[in-house]
C-alpha cells in the first residue's frame, strides 16, 4: 500500500508542477532550457510536499517496532538470537535518503547557482552568448559577493571559536543551515500576510457587491498600465525609428538593428516604417544598442501581458454584471449580455438553470464555508507557531493530533492529516508568491503570459522556500529533536538536511522565537496596516473608505461603460447586417425560382458580384484588396464581422488560438546568437 501511495504522490506532484507551468507559461516559445529547470524546481518542491508526510509516519512507525522490540533485562542464560530486518523497512532506508537527497541539494544548486545566471542572462540585451554571459556575471557578482563576505564572516567565527572544527560535514551543515534561516524569514513574512488574505478573499468574493466593485477598482489600475505600457512602445519605437535612419545597409551594426526590429510584431512594424525618419539622426553606439535592445524585450512583454490581463478583466466583469442582473431572473435561467460560444460538451453538462443555480445561490455558500474552514486552519497555524517549543505541557495542536494518532497506531490519519496541514502552508506561501507584483518585473500572469526572467525567479522562490517550511512544519508536530530537546528518532529528511548546531544563536534563537513574530504579521494584515501606508504614500490601493479608492471605482465602472456600449453597437450591427442577408438571400431565392431564365443572364453578366471568392483567392490578396471583394456575411463568424467593421480591439475576449497576433515576448534565450 505504501508502494502504490509513494508513486501516486510522485505523478501527482509531476502533473501539478507540469499544470502550473502550463498556465503560466509559454512552453512553445519560451526556451527548453528555461522550462526545463522551472518544471524541475517546481516538480522537486512539490515532492517534499508529497512525500514528507510519508517519511513522517514511516519514521513514526519504526519508533514504535523498535520500543516493541526491545527485549527486557535478561532473566535467564538461554542465548537470544537477533531478529530479522524486515525487507520492506530495508528498502524505504534506501529510498528515502536517496530520494531527498537529490532532491534537495538538486533543488539547492538550482536556487542558487544556476537559476540566478539564467535570470540575468534572459534579461540580458547583447547579441552575442559571450556577451550575455559577461552581463549574467556582472549582475551576479554583488550578489554572490554579498553571500560570499557573510559566509567567509560566518566561517572565521567559527574557526575562532574554542572547541569547533572545521570539516566538510560542517560546511555542508553551515550551507544548508544558512538557506534554510534565509528561507524561514521568507517564509514568515509570506505566511503572515496569507493565513490572513486566503480566509478573507474567500470571504468577500462570497459578495457580490464587493467582488464587483473591487473589479471596478482593478480595470481602473490596468487601463492606466495599459496607457503606460502603450507610451512605453511608442518611446521605443522613436528610438528605433532613428536607429534605423542612422543605420544603413552597409553599417557594421546593420545586423543588431535589424535583431531588434524582427522583433516587433508585424503591426508595430508597420507603424515603425510609416514614420519619417529624422533630418540628421545620430549613429548609434553597440552599447546603446545592446540597452535598446534590453529595453524592447521588457516593453514588448510587457504590453502583451496588459493586453491580455485587460481582456479578461473585461469578461470577469461583464459575467459579475450578469450574475447581478441574473439575480432578479423570475424563469432561474443564465442569461448573458453578449453571446459566447461554448462547447457542446459545456452546454449540455452545464445548462443555463444549472449556471443560474451555482452561480446566484450555491457558489456564495460554497466559499463561505471554505472561508470558515481555512480560517480555522489559520488559528492553528498561528497558534502552533506561536507554541511549537513547549514540550510539557503540548501546546501546539498540530503535535497534539499527530501524537494522538500514533497512540492509536492510526497511520493513514497522520498520512492525511499531515498532508492536509503541509498542503495548506504550501498554498498560502505559494500563493502568495504566485501575486507577488516587484516594480512590474517579477509579475506571474496566468493564460501563458509570464516571461522567462519572472518564471525563473517563482522557480528561485520556490526551491527556496521549500526547506524552510518543511523543517517549521517538523517542528510544529514536535519531530524535530533539537526543538523539543529530546531525543527522538528522526525523519530521513532531518538527517540530510541537519541541525544547526555550530551556530547556537541561530538554532535557539531565530528559528524558534522567529516564527511567533507571525502573529504580528497578521494582524496587521487584519487591519491592512500595509495598504493604507501604501495608499497614504500615494500607490493605488483597494482600502475601501479612501477618496482614492472611490475615484478609481467609478472610474473603472464608467469604463466598463464605455466598453459595454462599444461592445453592444457592434453586435447590433452584426446582427442588422446578418438579418438583412438573410431576407435579401430568401429574396433572391424566390425570384431565382420565378425567373429563373433572367436571373441566370444576370449571373452571366456580372458573376463574381454573387459568387463568394475561393479560399485560395482570399489568401493571395492583401487586407485592401480583401475589403474590395464581395463581402458575404452568411459565412462569416462573429469575430470575423467584428473585425471586419470595428478591428481586433473589439474582440469579446483574447483567446489563446489568437495569441499570434498579438504581441508577442521573444522566442527564447539563445535567438539572438
Amino acid at each position: 500500500m505504501m508502494y502504490t501511495l509513494f508513486v501516486i504522490e510522485l505523478i501527482s506532484a509531476l502533473i501539478l508542477a507540469a499544470t502550473l507551468l502550463y498556465r503560466y507559461g509559454d512552453c512553445y516559445r519560451n526556451h527548453i532550457i528555461v522550462t526545463v529547470s522551472v518544471l524541475t524546481a517546481w516538480y522537486f518542491s512539490f515532492v517534499i510536499m508529497f512525500i514528507l508526510p510519508l517519511d513522517i509516519t514511516f519514521t513514526i512507525q519504526r519508533s514504535q517496532e523498535n520500543t516493541t522490540n526491545i527485549q527486557p533485562v535478561q532473566q535467564s542464560n538461554e542465548n537470544t538470537t537477533a531478529s530479522p530486518v524486515d525487507p520492506c523497512e530495508q528498502t524505504w532506508n534506501c529510498v528515502f535518503p536517496s530520494l531527498w537527497r537529490v532532491v534537495y541539494w538538486t533543488s539547492q544548486c538550482l536556487t542558487w547557482l544556476i537559476m540566478p545566471m539564467m535570470q540575468s542572462y534572459s534579461k540580458a540585451g547583447d547579441f552575442t552568448v559571450k556577451g550575455k554571459l559577461k552581463s549574467a556575471l556582472v549582475d551576479n557578482a554583488i550578489y554572490y559577493g554579498s553571500y560570499l563576505l557573510i559566509c567567509g564572516i560566518l566561517l572565521i567565527y567559527i574557526a575562532l571559536k574554542p572547541g569547533v572544527y572545521l570539516d566538510g560535514p560542517k560546511i555542508k551543515a553551515i550551507a544548508s543551515s544558512a538557506s534554510n534561516t534565509w528561507g524561514l524569514f521568507l517564509l514568515i513574512l509570506l505566511l503572515g500576510y496569507a493565513l490572513v488574505e486566503v480566509p478573507r478573499n474567500l470571504w468577500n468574493n462570497s459578495k457580490k457587491n464587493y467582488t464587483l466593485t473591487y473589479s471596478y477598482f482593478k480595470i481602473a489600475k490596468l487601463s492606466t498600465d495599459k496607457c503606460e505600457a502603450e507610451e512605453t512602445v511608442d518611446s521605443i519605437l522613436d528610438s528605433l525609428n532613428s536607429v534605423t535612419a542612422a543605420v544603413g545597409s552597409g553599417h557594421p551594426l546593420h545586423r543588431h538593428v535589424e535583431t531588434i526590429v524582427q522583433k516587433l510584431p508585424i503591426q508595430l512594424r508597420d507603424r515603425l516604417n510609416s514614420r519619417a525618419p529624422p533630418e540628421r539622426p545620430q549613429p548609434p553606439s553597440l552599447k546603446s544598442l545592446v540597452n535598446l535592445h534590453k529595453k524592447t524585450i521588457k516593453a514588448l512583454h510587457v504590453l502583451q501581458r496588459t493586453e491580455t490581463q485587460w481582456g479578461l478583466m473585461l469578461e470577469r466583469i461583464f459575467h459579475l454584471e450578469d450574475i447581478a442582473t441574473n439575480l432578479r431572473s423570475p424563469d432561474k435561467r443564465f442569461q448573458h449580455t453578449f453571446h459566447t460560444p461554448r462547447p457542446r460538451v459545456q452546454r449540455i453538462l452545464y445548462p443555463p438553470l444549472i449556471e443560474w443555480y451555482w452561480e446566484c445561490f450555491m457558489k456564495q455558500y460554497f466559499l463561505k464555508t471554505m472561508a470558515v474552514i481555512t480560517c480555522l486552519l489559520s488559528v492553528a497555524v498561528v497558534w502552533s507557531e506561536m507554541t511549537f517549543f513547549c514540550k510539557k505541557p503540548v501546546l501546539s495542536i498540530f503535535a497534539n493530533i499527530v501524537i494522538a494518532a500514533k497512540n492509536n497506531y492510526n497511520y493513514a490519519a497522520i498520512v492525511t492529516i499531515s498532508t492536509m496541514i503541509i498542503a495548506y502552508m504550501f498554498y498560502c506561501a505559494y500563493s502568495t508568491v504566485l501575486k507577488i507584483r516587484l516594480l512590474n518585473l517579477y509579475y506571474l500572469a496566468p493564460h501563458h503570459q509570464t516571461n522567462e526572467y519572472s518564471l525563473i525567479f517563482s522557480g528561485m522562490m520556490v526551491c527556496r522556500l521549500t526547506p524552510a517550511m518543511c523543517l517549521n512544519f517538523l517542528s510544529l508536530v514536535h519531530m524535530d529533536s533539537h526543538v523539543i530537546k529530546e531525543r527522538i528518532m528522526e525523519t530521513y529528511y532531518t538527517q540530510i538536511m541537519g541541525h544547526m548546531d555550530v551556530l547556537g544563536i541561530i538554532a535557539e534563537g531565530f528559528n524558534i522565537y522567529f516564527p511567533m513574530l507571525v502573529v504580528l504579521l497578521c494582524l496587521a494584515t487584519y487591519l491592512s496596516l500595509g495598504s493604507r501606508l501604501l495608499s497614504f504614500c500615494g500607490f493605488q490601493q483597494f482600502v475601501g473608505d479612501d477618496e482614492l479608492t472611490t475615484d478609481l471605482v467609478d472610474e473603472g465602472r464608467e469604463i466598463i461603460k464605455r466598453e459595454k456600449r462599444r461592445r453592444q453597437r457592434a453586435e447590433d450591427t452584426v446582427n442588422r447586417r446578418r438579418d438583412y442577408s438573410e431576407r435579401f438571400s430568401n429574396y433572391t431565392s424566390a425570384r431565382d425560382r420565378q425567373d429563373g431564365a433572367h436571373t441566370g443572364l444576370l449571373n452571366d453578366v456580372d458573376s463574381d458580384y454573387y459568387v463568394t471568392p475561393s479560399p485560395e483567392r482570399s489568401q493571395n490578396v492583401t487586407g485592401y484588396q480583401r475589403a474590395e471583394l464581395p463581402y458575404n456575411r452568411n459565412n462569416l463568424t462573429l469575430e470575423d464581422e467584428l473585425e471586419h467593421r470595428f478591428g481586433e480591439s473589439t474582440q469579446p475576449a483574447i483567446r489563446s488560438d489568437r495569441r499570434d497576433r498579438m504581441t508577442m515576448p521573444p522566442r527564447g534565450l539563445f535567438d539572438d546568437v
